[in-house]
């Protein structure tokens, strides 16, 4: 039976490493360790993984924010299972939990950002009720042209 748990020390973290690197490929594992703890103790980050037979299925990443537009978010950064595993119900059971833990922290909605190529993702997200209500928008801030 599948387990949901916080990734806190350095070896929860690191196991992460190959199921996150399918959806952020452009992190090392070295990086990645870094980066997650650094995010962790400075922006309350927090990461959280399913395990199913000793392996890692699904990772996500989270932030819980309080908005003046909005009230209490669960901000959800990352959700990724493993390729090989999709369609077998871990990335709907971890953002089943994901919503019951925004719940009980208190959280008004839950929100994600996700890529426009990202067609399957968005599939996923509706058939889970969420709704598309808004619009994300960026700009690179680098100097160099």
């Amino acid at each position: 039976m599948p387990t949901i748990q916080f990734a806190q020390t350095d070896e929860e973290i690191a196991k992460c490493y190959d199921v996150m690197a399918e959806l952020r490929p452009h992190l090392s594992r070295e990086e990645f360790l870094a980066q997650v703890k650094r995010q962790i103790a400075e922006s309350g980050y927090e990461l959280i993984y399913l395990m199913d037979e000793s392996e890692v299925k699904a990772v996500a990443g989270i932030r819980i924010a309080e908005w003046l537009a909005r009230g209490m978010s669960l901000d959800l950064e990352d959700l990724v299972a493993t390729e090989s595993d999709r369609s077998k119900g871990y990335g709907g059971q971890l953002l089943d939990w994901l919503f019951d833990y925004g719940r009980q922290r208190g959280c008004a909605e839950i929100r994600l950002v996700s890529h426009v190529t990202r067609f399957r993702a968005h599939q996923f997200y509706l058939k889970k009720k969420m709704i598309l209500d808004g619009h994300f928008f960026s700009m690179p801030l680098n100097t160099d042209g």
